[in-house]
């Protein structure tokens, strides 16, 4: 039997999330974890050395200065980087050596929301027993039970700043390119969402020939996703078609999501990115066990693309960290989720929405055929998602009635269908998602089942 999962109070899915200025995302609250990671991957005989990235997002100088000073306080030393995607963060962390990286970022929510998530030494994710650890240390800390968490006045760490690291970044991007390749004479749209990757984004995509239409590239503190990118793809849509480009490509806040919009100004999510690249990777023999790693939230249509051509889909929870963990347990190399995390192991440790749109340029170039074509590969299944907030998250096992119209929908739906109910894991949400063959009808059973779960979980 699996051992239960340590117990966190503050870390979630997606590591630390909040209102920026409020517990738990204040600057005290920072100045401790930058204290506890330092005393955490500090090396014997060596000082330590933690990266430190953000997006753009007002909050983000508040916490980088925090997190600096607890650092820097516990002895190590400091790399900041400024803005770059949370997967530059995590390749120069790696790259550079060093002992931990911070990344300074809540994604794709509103500029008042931040959030501080954690690569070890290799670019990974922490895994929950560390994540539980460090918040055991910063409670010892802030009850003045340790005492390695500050050291004397000559053994203070000190701060350095990485001046090329968009540069690094950008290289490590352009290797992952087939080199033979170009895409000269390609017309690109690339929203940025105002967020992390307004600088290299547009770079990567001209260095290697396209034309480029830059969107939400003025980023000033506060427009951080704020009706563009990843989640807005209608305005890269819009754009697509007013310039009759080839593809447009949505990023979110930090960058380890992309939504694409084909040349006819067409939506195509992250299952269908999974279906294109998955399946030209098992064409080529380089997909593990024919394999494409998703959640449980990944459609259907996803899952029988791939059976038609002999390959299969693992689901996992919600969540790259839990898709990036099947991945390396199996010795799988390919997988993500529809929101847009487009995760290729052989080339990063995390979801690269940059990577992702440059492997799919790889293919339109090689195939000579448009996004729109090459999306038809996977037929999608009609999906409803109903999303609504919870006072409380009482597990759905301990909701008789809820079980029962979740029961219902699934005798209802039988083989041609799927239901799925959760609680997010980064907000005070639930979710129930249904999908099959019929709209009205899972619409019907959609709502029910939010009914009365929503009736079981009020104050």
């Amino acid at each position: 039997m699996t051992a239960p999962a340590p117990t966190r109070k503050l870390f979630g899915t997606d590591g630390i999330r909040g209102v920026a200025n409020q517990e738990p995302m204040t600057a005290e609250m920072a100045l401790r974890l930058g204290r506890a990671v330092a005393e955490r991957f500090r090396r014997p005989g060596r000082r330590g050395r933690i990266v430190i990235g953000k997006d753009t997002r007002l909050s983000g100088y508040m916490l980088e200065s925090a997190l600096e000073a607890g650092i820097v306080a516990a002895g190590a030393d400091v790399m900041l980087v400024g803005p770059l995607p949370t997967p530059g963060i995590a390749f120069i962390t790696s790259s550079m050596r060093a002992d931990a990286g911070v990344v300074i970022s809540a994604s794709h929510n509103p500029y008042q929301d931040n959030g501080i998530k954690i690569f070890a030494s290799d670019g990974f994710k922490l895994p929950d027993e560390v994540e539980a650890d460090l918040e055991r240390r910063m409670e010892e800390i802030a009850a003045g039970e340790t005492s390695g968490a500050s050291v004397g006045a000559d053994e203070i760490g000190k701060a350095t700043r990485i001046e090329d690291a968009v540069g690094r970044y950008l290289q490590s991007l352009k290797h992952a390119f087939p080199r033979q390749k170009t895409l000269d004479g390609m017309r690109v749209v690339v929203d940025c969402a105002n967020g992390a990757a307004y600088s290299v984004a547009p770079q990567v995509f001209a260095e290697l020939g396209a034309e480029v239409i830059s969107v939400g590239v003025d980023p000033d503190g506060r427009n951080i996703n704020d009706g563009c990118g990843a989640l807005f793809p209608e305005n890269a849509a819009a754009e697509v078609r007013r310039t009759r480009a080839e593809i447009g490509i949505s990023l979110d806040g930090d960058a380890d999501r992309i939504i694409l919009t084909d040349e006819r100004g067409q939506i195509v999510d992250g299952d269908h990115i999974m279906a294109i690249l998955g399946m030209r990777l098992m064409a080529r023999g380089a997909l593990p066990h024919s394999t494409v790693v998703g959640t449980v939230m990944s459609n259907l249509g996803l899952e029988r693309a791939l059976a038609g051509q002999g390959g299969q889909l693992l689901r996992t929870a919600v969540g790259d960290r839990y898709v990036v963990e099947a991945m390396r347990d199996k010795g799988l190399v390919f997988g993500g989720e529809q929101s847009g995390h487009i995760i290729f192991l052989d080339h990063a440790t995390t979801g690269d929405g940059v990577l992702a749109a440059l492997q799919v340029l790889a293919i339109m170039v090689e195939d000579g055929k448009p996004l729109s074509e090459l999306a038809r590969c996977m037929t999608r299944y009609p999906q409803v998602l109903v999303n609504f907030k919870v006072a409380k998250k009482v597990p759905i096992d301990e909701l008789p009635t809820v079980k029962k119209a979740i029961a219902q929908a699934e005798s209802a739906l039988g083989s041609d269908g799927r239901v799925v109910v959760r609680y997010s894991g980064t907000e005070a949400k639930a979710r129930v998602m249904i999908e099959g063959l019929d709209q009205q009808m899972i619409q019907t059973h959609a709502d029910e089942i939010a009914r009365v779960l929503q009736k079981s979980v009020s104050v």
